[in-house]
């Protein structure tokens, strides 16, 4: 639809629906979502010049003397809030594009950045098709405990219980917001889970993934239980990602589908996985942005740490899943490195720019790697030139800092912003004296 039919549409569905209120959604640089709410009174005024806001608070926005800013609602994201209560009138949402008050893009808008690598991608003839998959942990409680609810694994089918229900739960709720889900299953930790959203374009599936998570939590707590996309809250168990199915279109086409090559991956395609590989160091702060994003990226806990890709393997950091004869819209990469805590936006835009970078500057890609990298030396590795992720968010910081495709991905004003703000983080926690050094040096020393 035309902007001016999905205005025409939202008008509609608010007084057929008895809308009260529409929340106006968006997010800072590192992907908390902000909302606040007007009265369906001032909807078609929004509509025109969009609502303004102070935007000194926001993390990575604006200083004090440039505050003003501007929310502009994007009709097409238009949906109803399933679980606000509607006796007195309903609640729905909108996502938002920031605006300066002169009508120019906000440059450090995330939604924005997203759509600026898009647009990169569209003057090549491409649109970006995304399916994520994130993990998350129920917990009981407020959030302040690990306590699992249940003890299952991968796949498992256990006799019902909370968390099955609270899965399903999840799952009719973001069907009625319009959210297309293909399937949901317990994951490999206890009281691990995973909920898999349809593949679409990369701006549709980042407004999906920031609702999905407001929708788990918000399930969750109506039940007394906590959600959390935490990478690591659980020591010696697999860790949360945010594996990200990833493919190019021409039109109709899928650009990655080659019928001739012995594995259906065109040349396009491994374009694109070199330009993964080789810029995967200095995107992954963005990827993967918080402390504690690191303790999940270790050996052993089925978490990518070596830079290869390889068909079918889950131990490499991007996989080609296997082509399904008839299913040639299917062929795809798998970027296994993001989890579930991530600014959604940005990392579409990072990944998105990387592989770009590849099939522009024609990349070499490398040999597949058909051996479980984890189980190799590190000499067999370094002959075969399969480096490694960054260890820690110190060395992400470094390696961002100085990255030429990640300033040029998120401009310049946005990567100084989020430098200057994971520099603090690490410094935070650097000085942090923590309860493992107490346990291991204090009787001793």
């Amino acid at each position: 639809m035309s902007d001016t039919k999905d205005k025409q549409y939202v008008l509609e569905q608010v007084k057929a629906n008895n809308v009260k209120f529409v929340k106006f959604w968006f997010t800072d640089i590192l992907g908390y979502l902000k909302s606040f709410a007007i009265t369906v009174e001032q909807l078609e005024q929004a509509f025109e010049d969009g609502q303004g806001f102070d935007g000194s608070s926001i993390q990575g926005f604006a200083r004090i003397d440039e505050s003003d800013m501007v929310a502009m609602p994007d009709p097409s994201t238009f949906t109803i809030l399933p679980w606000r209560p509607s006796e007195d009138g309903a609640v729905a949402r909108m996502f938002c594009d920031i605006v300066l008050p002169n009508g120019t893009s906000y440059e450090c808008d995330p939604r924005y950045v997203l759509k600026r690598n898009l647009a990169r991608a569209a003057k090549l003839g491409y649109t970006f098709y995304v399916g994520p998959e994130l993990e998350y942990f129920y917990f009981k409680g407020n959030g302040l405990d690990t306590q699992v609810l249940d003890h299952a694994g991968y796949f498992d089918m256990t006799p019902r219980d909370e968390a099955m229900d609270l899965r399903r739960e999840t799952v009719l709720m973001l069907q009625k917001m319009g959210i297309a889900v293909e399937y949901s299953h317990h994951e490999v930790a206890p009281s691990q889970h995973e909920i898999d959203l349809r593949y679409t374009d990369g701006l549709t599936m980042a407004d999906a993934a920031m609702s999905y998570r407001l929708v788990v939590k918000e399930v969750a707590l109506r039940h007394d239980v906590y959600a959390t996309f935490m990478p690591k809250p659980l020591l010696a168990e697999n860790g949360s990602g945010m594996h990200v199915h990833q493919s190019l279109f021409m039109g109709e086409k899928n650009a990655f589908f080659d019928p001739d090559d012995e594995i259906h991956l065109s040349a396009i395609a491994r374009k694109y996985i070199a330009g993964l590989l080789r810029h995967a160091p200095e995107i992954t702060l963005v990827t993967n942005q918080w402390i504690n994003s690191y303790k999940r990226l270790v050996p052993g806990y089925e978490a990518p740490v070596y830079l290869s890709w390889a068909l079918t393997n889950r131990s490499d950091l991007i996989r080609v899943p296997a082509y399904k004869l008839g299913r040639e819209d299917a062929m795809r990469i798998e970027y296994r490195a993001p989890d579930p805590a991530c600014n959604p936006y940005l990392a579409f835009a990072v990944m998105l720019a990387a592989g770009l970078e590849g099939i522009e500057n024609d990349y070499e890609c490398p040999a597949s790697v058909n051996r479980n990298v984890y189980e190799m030396s590190e000499e067999e590795r370094e002959s075969l030139g399969v480096g490694t992720l960054p260890p820690d968010l110190h060395s992400a910081i470094g390696l961002a800092e100085s990255s030429e495709l990640l300033k040029r991905a998120l401009g310049e004003e946005m990567h100084s912003k989020l430098i200057e703000n994971k520099k603090i983080e690490w410094e935070e926690y650097r000085v942090q004296v923590t309860s493992w050094e107490l346990e291991k040096y204090l009787p001793v020393l």
